[in-house]
């Protein structure tokens, strides 16, 4: 009988009879790994207001919206899913689009940064595009429909006047010092000794220190701004400094306000905060935007070793608060207001830039870059919004470059210092900008000696420049320059003529020069004319010389260690402070420490001392007259000098009352008591008559009248005649 043939099963019972041994007894129990299900949907976006367009076009909008989306960050995608690319755009039945993109991105700050970069995104002239978190989106769908129900508005509370200062009778100016634990804001006429305003006595009252560290006030004096470094900012205003608001910043180190106090910049100096510098809205007190202390890529091509001496590069804003700019690496970032993002979405290309400065009056910014690629250094002025290139000066040989503008941004001045060919000398010289002339001229002004300080005068065309033969001089010059020169008319004998006025033409002119000076510092009035050189820091002397660049008038004062000068917006007074750091130890200086208030003809007015003193801060005022109004004034002072003189007898006048008050209180009982013993007597005067049998001693009848004279000697003196 021949054997049964070989079955499957037989194969398979000889192969695992072959393989017995090698499997595990534990029973097989597949377990598939799948992806932690994500339910937060953080990292999805809805983009709105697409254009509507039909299928045949689907693919075409598709790319360029998918185009769009990818250059804020990476779109997710899963494994094993190649058909997913975190783009989906919904159609209608009839294959047209419906207007509107859900997008998945990789993380969840690529989504946030995806609503700031696209939100009110133009797509094309009819389309701007509206950008929401999924979840938020979510949640707008589930809204019932119904009629719009007005709601109840808040009681309107009226909101401190923050100009009401300005209103005081008197012109006063106002000043804030930090001492100790004490912040305290007073008054000053430029007369006598200043008087409180506020010392924080609500918070005294409650408690607590009304500030601990710096404060700041805003550019037109209207806020008031107190630091507290573990929290941030606190703005008061009004007449008894209210409370205004909170800003959140915490470690904040300091504020900078925008010329027309829309906005404010905190700073907590920390380099490894991504949101080190913010930036808030005054009136609502959102933070609009934040940033890191240095700019992308800026630090790069520094060492590591080197990299904790280079400083932040510092926003500027321009004069009429419509832009934010921060110089980056060959470039300058320009942040349009409120939306605080790039103009024309790129920044300004500065190749090699190392400063830039906006204009005080216009919104031009000027910056300078060294020689580099066989380029020349060059100093640029370029014109915002439009970015159009107003002036380039090209300069030769250049080691650095320092940029003053004169406070009406009439002038700008560089400051150049140059180098030889060997590198090993240097020496300056000035370039002028003429701003509003045509075509912006430039004047080159040679300097031998070493240009230690430049100043413009605010609001007219002198400055002052110190110089000296060696830097370390003790001994300076100060010279005066004026951007216009004088012509006298020529006279020509023998011939009469009409009167020919002088010409005024457009040239660097030198007025004169002080030689001799011991300053390292010049401090220009506000309202101009009056000058002070002074030599601050530790190692000076501390000499104060009032200078009339009009009259020539010269006063010398001094100021023992004082270490600033800090004039009042009016002109009218002057102070010199001796200051410390807050967390500094500069216990050396603890007898010094303080203020002294002066007059801009250097008299004496108020001195304080304080064992720890800290800042000295005047309040900011718009000036509203214009240039030619003042001029006008001045022109007709002696029609307000009755004026003015009323007004000063009548306030000395007050002053003399205040002070005899208590006296004419003395004398006002003195005589009342006087008056009231006089009248019980004349009650008295019958019975006094009558005990003396009718004689009335107050009768001038009753009395006899003698003359006697007396003669007495008080010097003799004897002379010889011959």
């Amino acid at each position: 009988m021949a054997p049964d043939p070989q079955t499957p099963a037989d194969d398979l019972e000889a192969e695992a009879a072959s393989l017995d041994g090698y499997f595990s007894d534990a029973p097989l129990e597949p377990r598939p790994k799948y992806p932690t299900l994500d339910s937060t949907f953080d990292r999805c976006v809805v983009v709105t207001n697409l254009p509507k367009v039909p299928g045949a076009k689907y693919e075409k909008l598709s790319k360029v919206v998918l185009k769009l989306v990818s250059r804020i960050g990476g779109l997710a995608s899963y494994e094993g899913d190649e058909s997913f690319n975190g783009f989906f755009m919904p159609q209608a039945d009839d294959g047209s689009t419906v207007g509107c993109a859900f997008i998945e991105y990789a993380t969840a700050g690529d989504a946030r940064k995806a609503i700031e970069v696209l939100q009110d995104y133009k797509f094309d002239k009819n389309h701007a595009l509206k950008v929401t978190l999924h979840e938020r989106a979510t949640k707008l769908a589930g809204v019932e429909e119904g009629e719009f129900t007005q709601p109840e508005p808040e009681p309107f509370k009226e909101r401190p006047n923050t100009m009401s200062w300005l209103e005081d009778t008197c012109q006063r100016d106002q000043f804030a010092i930090r001492h100790g634990k004490e912040t305290a804001v007073y008054w000053n006429d430029g007369r006598g000794e200043p008087q409180i305003d506020y010392d924080g006595a609500r918070e005294k009252k409650a408690g607590v220190n009304w500030c601990d560290y710096y404060v700041q006030w805003s550019p037109k004096g209207s806020y008031f701004a107190t630091l507290v470094p573990n929290k941030g900012v606190i703005l008061w205003g009004g007449k008894n400094f209210e409370k205004l608001g909170r800003f959140a910043a915490p470690g904040v180190d300091f504020v900078v306000f925008s010329p027309q106090e829309n906005y404010m910049m905190t700073n907590n100096n920390d380099r490894n905060d991504p949101h080190a510098v913010k930036i808030f809205s005054v009136q609502s007190g959102k933070c609009l935007r934040a940033f890191p202390l240095y700019p992308k890529d800026f630090l790069d091509k520094v060492p590591e070793a080197e990299r904790a001496n280079v400083p932040p590069p510092p926003f500027q804003w321009s004069h009429d608060d419509k832009f934010l700019a921060r110089m980056g690496k060959d470039l300058i970032s320009v942040f349009e207001t409120p939306t605080m993002k790039l103009l024309d979405k790129r920044s300004l290309s500065a190749d090699g830039i190392q400063e830039f400065q906006f204009s005080p009056k216009a919104n031009i910014i000027a910056y300078w870059a060294p020689e580099s690629n066989n380029q020349p250094a060059h100093v640029d002025l370029i014109e915002l919004p439009s970015r159009k290139k107003l002036r380039q000066k090209n300069l030769y040989s250049v080691t650095s470059c320092s940029m003053v503008w004169q406070e009406q941004g009439e002038y700008l001045g560089v400051k150049v210092t140059r180098h030889t060919k060997s590198k090993k000398t240097l020496y300056n010289n000035l370039e002028l900008f003429r701003i509003n002339e045509p075509g912006i001229p430039v004047e080159m002004l040679d300097v031998k000696d070493a240009v230690m300080s430049f100043a413009w005068e605010p609001r007219g065309s002198r400055f002052a420049i110190i110089h000296a033969e060696n830097p370390s001089s003790t001994k300076v010059n100060v010279t005066f320059y004026d951007m216009f020169k004088t012509l006298e008319p020529e006279k020509k004998k023998g011939k009469k003529g009409g009167h020919k006025e002088k010409q005024i033409v457009a040239e660097v002119n030198k007025v004169e020069t002080l030689e001799g000076k011991q300053c390292n510092c010049v401090f220009w009035s506000p309202a101009g004319r009056t000058i002070i050189l002074a030599a601050l820091g530790d190692s000076a002397s501390g000499t104060l010389e009032f200078y009339d660049a009009d009259t020539k008038a010269l006063t010398i004062k001094e100021h023992y260690r004082a270490n600033r000068v800090v004039w009042d917006p009016s002109g009218r007074t002057v102070a010199t402070t001796v200051s410390q750091p807050i967390g500094g130890g500069h216990f050396k200086f603890a007898m010094d420490n303080g203020y002294i208030l002066w007059t801009f003809q250097g008299k004496q007015i108020a001195q304080a001392s304080f064992e720890a003193f800290y800042q000295f801060q005047w309040r900011p005022r718009e000036t509203l007259s214009t240039k030619e109004e003042i001029a006008e004034i001045s022109k007709n002072i002696k029609k307000y000098e009755k004026q003015f003189t009323a007004f000063d007898e009548a306030k000395k006048r007050k002053m003399r009352l205040q002070e005899t008050k208590g006296k004419r209180k003395s004398r006002a009982v003195f005589r009342a008591t006087m008056a009231r013993l006089k009248e019980w007597r004349a009650r008295q005067k019958q019975e006094r008559m009558e005990l003396m049998g009718g004689y009335d001693s107050e009768d001038e009848g009753n009395f006899t009248t003698k003359e006697v004279v007396i003669e007495t000697v008080l010097n003799t003196k004897e002379e010889l005649v011959y």
